[in-house]
C-alpha cells in the first residue's frame, strides 16, 4: 500500500522511487533546516517538541525517531530529558545525518522505514516527523513499528495532510507549491532545495486519505487513537503495540 501513486512529473518510471528520494534528500540536506524554516514560519521545532509532550514522552524511555532528517524532532526529545545514549535516528539519507549529527551527538543510523534494522520489542517509543509520505508500503512500516516497539509502548506520527476545505487547500496549495519553492530559492541559492520544497507539496497533494493511514495502522495490531489535526493541516496520528 503505497501512500500516493508515482509522481511522473517529478521523477521518471523507470527510476525507482527510493533512489530518487535518496539523491534528491542527499543535494538537498544541507539547505534542509532554512527550507523547514520557511515552511513553518519558524515554528517546527516548538510545534514538535509540544507533540512529543502531548504523547507522553518522557526520560528513561529508549526512542527511535524514523526519517529524523536533520534530527528536529531528535533534539526535541533531547530537551524534554530523553537521554542520547537511548534515542536513535534512521534515515536513508547519509546527508540527512550527517547534517542531524552536527549540532548534537545521538545514535544515526542509515535504513528505511519498512525494514527497520533492530531487534524486536527494542523501543519504548518510536516517532516520525512529516515522512509517512516517503515510505513505501504504510502496511510494511506500520508492521515493522509494531514488531520493534516494546509491550505498552507509543507510536508517534507527525504528519501534513491535505486540507479538506475548499478554501483551505487553496491556501495550503499556494503557499506550498509556490511560495515555499520561490523564497527557499532566494534564500539559499540552490536548485535542490527549490526541487525539494516543490516535490514537498505534491507529496501532500497526492497522499492517501488520514483515514487510510488509520486502517493501516490498524490492520499492523496497533491500538490507535483518534487523530489530532491543527490549523487544518498538521495530523498527529498515534498507536500503542497492544
Amino acid at each position: 500500500m503505497e501512500p500516493h501513486p508515482d509522481l511522473t512529473a517529478q521523477y521518471a518510471p523507470d527510476i525507482a522511487k527510493p533512489q530518487f528520494l535518496k539523491d534528491l534528500f542527499d543535494r538537498g540536506a544541507p539547505h534542509y533546516a532554512r527550507a523547514e524554516r520557511i515552511v513553518s514560519l519558524g515554528s517546527g521545532f516548538l510545534y514538535r517538541k509540544n507533540a512529543l509532550q502531548r504523547a507522553s514522552l518522557a526520560p528513561g524511555m529508549r526512542v527511535l525517531d524514523v526519517a529524523t532528517g536533520t534530527g528536529l524532532v531528535a533534539r526535541a526529545a533531547l530537551q524534554l530529558g530523553i537521554a542520547a545514549r537511548d534515542l536513535v535516528g534512521l534515515d536513508p539519507s547519509a546527508g540527512m545525518l550527517r547534517e542531524a549529527g552536527a549540532p548534537v551527538a545521538f545514535g544515526a543510523v542509515r535504513g528505511v522505514a519498512d525494514a527497520l534494522p533492530f531487534a524486536d520489542a527494542s523501543f519504548d517509543f518510536l516517532c516520525m516527523g512529516f515522512a509517512l509520505r516517503h515510505v513505501g508500503d504504510l502496511r510494511a512500516t506500520f508492521a515493522e513499528y509494531r514488531r520493534v516497539l516494546r509491550p505498552g509502548a507509543t507510536l508517534l506520527v507527525l504528519e501534513i495532510s491535505r486540507p479538506s476545505s475548499p478554501l483551505g487547500y487553496r491556501v495550503a496549495k499556494t503557499y506550498l507549491q509556490q511560495v515555499v519553492p520561490f523564497v527557499t530559492r532566494l534564500g539559499t541559492r540552490d536548485d535542490d532545495a527549490e526541487r525539494m520544497m516543490r516535490y514537498y507539496w505534491h507529496t501532500i497533494d497526492a497522499c492517501v486519505a488520514p483515514q487510510a493511514i488509520l486502517d493501516a495502522m490498524t490492520g499492523a495490531g496497533l491500538r490507535v487513537a483518534p487523530r489530532k489535526t491543527y490549523f487544518g493541516m498538521f495530523s498527529e496520528y498515534r498507536g500503542a503495540k497492544r
